[in-house]
Parts: C-alpha cells; structure tokens; sequence
C-alpha cells in the first residue's frame, strides 16, 4: 500500500524523505522488520522503539514513524505524529482493510472469567453452525489453526492481522478477551464491537508497569463500553454501572439477582465419575437445567455470560446446553485424578482475589484435606499477591506447599519467602519447596482419596520464566507424568 494513502486517517508532518513510497508491511517489533517496512517506534515501559531505528533500516525499513524527534539515516522517511500508538492502530485497521467491519465482534474484559467465558461462546457458537475465531491468552484460533500468544491483546498490528486472516478463513465471528492493559495501550482502538462483556472487576494489575491506580484500571476496562453496540454486565459486581458511565449502548445483565435478564437459582456442587461439576437452573429471559463439568460458582456466572451473548445470535438453549455440559478449558479449574481418589486442579489464579474464590468453591465439595500448591511471580506488582495470597491459602488450605513460580530477575526463596509470612501470619500449616515439579510430587504423594490438590498460579503456560530465559514446564505435563510414575512404582511393589 502506498505511504500517502496509509497516512490518510490521520494527521502527521513528513520530517524528512517523501511520502510517495510502497509500504509491504507494518510493526513495532524491529525483529520483525523486512523489505518496504513502515517501523513505528513507540516506548514502552521497558524499552524504546527508537532504540532499534538503525537495525530496522538495516533489516529494510523504508519509514519511521515517531511521536517525538528521532534520528534517522539519510534517505529514510520520518513521519511524526502525536501519538505512535493510537497512529499505529488507526494505520493497522487500514493495511488490512477494516476486517472487523465483516464480522461480528465480541469484546470480553473483567479482572477474572474472561477466557473461560470466550471459550464457553467459542464452543457454543462453532457447534451452532458459526464460524468463530478467537483472540486470547492462551492462543489466537484462526479456523483450525492454534497460534500461541504472548498477551492477552496483542498489539494492534498483530490483532488487525489475525483478524484479517480469520475473514480469508471466511469467519463470521471474532471473540476477543480485551485486557485492561490492551485497552489503555489502544490495541483494540479502531474495533467496533457489536458486544461488549463485563464479567467482573477486582484490584489487580495496579503497578508501575500496568496501572497507576485501582482508578486508571477501571476506567481502561469501561474503555470497552465505548466501542460497543451492547454491553452484557454482571450485574453483581458492584462497578457495573460504571462501566457504562460514559457509554449510550444497549444492555443485557446476568448474575444470582432476580434483576438480572439472565439469573441463577438452585445451584448446587455436584461430583461425578470422580470429576467435579455444578448443576444450576437459569430463569429470566431463558429457563431451564445446565450442567457444567466445570466446578464453582464463578462458571456459573461465566456460562450466563456466554449463554447472553450466544442468545443475541440466535442460538438455541438446546444447542446452548448441549455444548456447556462438555466445555472445559486449558488451566482453568482443569482436573486430573490420581489413582487414590485425589483431585488436582489446575488453575492461573495468580492473586489473592482468584485463589480465595477457587478455595472457597473447593470447601463446598467437602475434601477431607485441601493442598495448596502455588509460587508467585517476580518483577510484577506485589500489592494482593505474595502476603495476601499466603494469608488466603492459610485460611482456607489445610496445607500450603510454597513453590516458584516465573521468578524472573527475582530470589525465588525470597518471593517464597513473603508468601510463607503470609500464611504464618494466619497461623497456617506450610512447607517450602522451590522446585516445582518436587513440589508437586510432594503434595501428590501426601495425598489421600477424597483430597483436593489446587496447584495454582501457572495454568495454561508452558514455561517458566528464570533470569530472562523461558525453559519449557507445564503442570499439566508434570502432575501427569507424577500420576504414571506413581502407577508404575505400584506395580513394581506388587510385581
């Protein structure tokens, strides 16, 4: 596409060079840049574009594009504008030709629930005859293509291009869970989201490298609502109104209260073949019995929100029903069992707020014993992490194994050991262990029948993260592999 016409949308000066030049691709990321790049330089956090404007143009970049003065070789077109990251989605949406203008889009943000919920709507809508794609933590879905991510939103040349794809792949549905992050960092601008989902909002992601304030977070999450046709809200969360302060779209609500469009009632833990579950029936503007082979009453308000979303498309409870009584999602309340009758979950509860509710919803199963296995993560906010998240598992655990985590340039033992002063605080029984897999095995050998092991923090990741580098882990990978070990020592004993 020709620079000049890319440029349209948008205000800029040409600092230097000409604007007649045919631009083949555009990025932020100077290991991506190629022949006839436009290299956008934006400063994050921790780093700067311009930084990497002499790689870029060694690599091909033809144009830079700045919000501030940069040095740029000779022959090599500068744009300024006043904000690289609002010019870069602005820019994306037209590179790529406005796809979410073909597609009905789905915006889902919250503090928990957003990818259970884009999952539970992903399934629905693929098995009601849909063709969906899905942008979110754990991957993008593009047909039947899985491309793992690195963000919740990607940036939003990335996000302009999977949506691009998923329209050659001729889908008619886009899910996207839209982080707060995302939102603040106008990664989603340009996207006019046909719905916009409120599932919760709790405080999180309040440090110098997310949030400022618990404010600044709510107000980026009630983003969403101004770029949504209709908002679905929990209407048991008590920010729910204000995330449509400054919005004028329609509304749908869901959650326990009456109010609601769509509300719960006669809730109740159910445990089957050794699985856990929870079985519920729905009244307002839908009536009937769901079951969910997924535990707790935060996926009872997770399918009334893709039971909302999935009736504005029509679909039918049937189709709805059918698909939530086998939905379950990777590293979410995810569940193995190990030959003595113990349950693992496996959960990303990374905070206090998460673990408290997945250790609430496992006392209403009535374990004999609950094991808490988790670490937390180093270089992030330590505000309702560490401490509160030991004084939680003190509480409600009958024994916490403290493990690590993504240390990152962190001590482990030192992260570890503000979790284990949590939990002594609330005069809770605990163990340190920093190996995690070790961990695990301890926690999986000290259990009996009727346990529940909650290993919580890592979910659906499949590394860890040390000094910079990433080594492949997974707990699903490693409770397995500890669950077959164990069979295999059984039948030596009786061999």
């Amino acid at each position: 596409m020709e620079l000049k016409n890319l440029l349209q949308p948008i205000k800029y000066s040409i600092r230097q060079g000409k604007e007649i030049l045919d631009i083949e691709k555009i990025t932020q990321n100077s290991k991506k840049v190629g022949p006839n790049t436009l290299f956008v330089c934006i400063k994050g956090a921790r780093t700067d574009g311009s930084f990497y404007i002499g790689e870029a143009v060694e690599k091909g970049a033809v144009a830079i594009l700045s919000d501030r003065e940069v040095e740029v070789p000779k022959g090599i077109t500068l744009i300024l504008v006043e904000n690289a990251r609002k010019t870069l989605a602005k820019i994306a949406a037209v590179f790529y030709g406005e796809p979410s203008k073909e597609m009905f889009m789905i915006g889902i943000t919250g503090t928990k629930g957003k990818t259970t919920t884009a999952y539970m709507i992903y399934h629905i809508l693929k098995e009601a005859g849909y063709r969906v794609g899905l942008i979110g933590t754990i991957e993008v879905r593009i047909g039947e293509k899985s491309i793992p991510t690195q963000n919740t939103s990607p940036e939003s040349i990335d996000v302009q291009f999977f949506l691009k794809e998923m329209l050659l792949e001729k889908c008619n549905v886009a899910i996207m869970e839209v982080s707060s992050q995302g939102l603040k960092l106008h990664r989603t601008d340009e996207i006019q989201f046909d719905i916009g989902v409120f599932t919760n909002l709790g405080k999180d992601h309040i440090s110098k490298f997310e949030h400022k304030n618990f404010e600044e977070y709510k107000n980026c999450k009630a983003k969403l609502f101004t770029q949504s046709k209709r908002a679905i809200v929990n209407i048991d969360n008590p920010y729910w109104e204000e995330m449509l302060k400054d919005s004028k779209c329609a509304m749908t609500t869901f959650g326990f209260s009456k109010k609601a469009d769509y509300y719960a009632k006669n809730v109740k833990a159910i445990k089957k073949n050794g699985k856990l579950g929870i079985q519920y029936q729905i009244a307002g503007k839908m009536c009937g019995k769901i079951s969910l082979v997924m535990a707790g009453k935060f996926n009872v308000y997770n399918a009334l929100c893709a039971i909302a979303v999935c009736k504005e498309l029509d679909v039918s409870f049937e189709e709805i029903k059918k698909s939530l009584e086998k939905v379950q999602v990777k590293g979410r309340v995810e569940q193995l069992c190990t030959d003595r009758g113990t349950v693992v979950l496996i959960d990303y509860a990374h905070n206090a707020m998460s673990l408290q509710s997945i250790l609430e919803m496992v006392h209403s199963y009535r374990p004999r014993q609950i094991i808490c296995i988790f670490g937390c993560g180093g270089n992030r906010t330590k505000e309702g992490r560490r401490y509160e998240m030991g004084k939680v598992s003190g509480i409600l655990s009958d024994f916490t194994i403290i493990t690590s985590d993504n240390p990152r340039y962190e001590d482990p033992l030192q992260i570890m050991s503000e979790i284990r002063e949590g939990i002594e605080s609330v005069h809770g029984r605990c163990l340190e262990i920093c190996n995690r897999k070790e961990a695990i095995r301890y926690g999986i050998k000290c259990a009996r029948k009727n346990d529940i092991i909650v290993l919580a923090g890592k979910g659906h990741e499949e590394y860890q993260e040390i000094e910079g580098m990433k080594y492949h882990m997974t707990d699903r990978e490693m409770v397995c592999e500890i669950i077959d070990e164990d069979k295999k020592n059984v039948c030596r004993r009786y061999y």
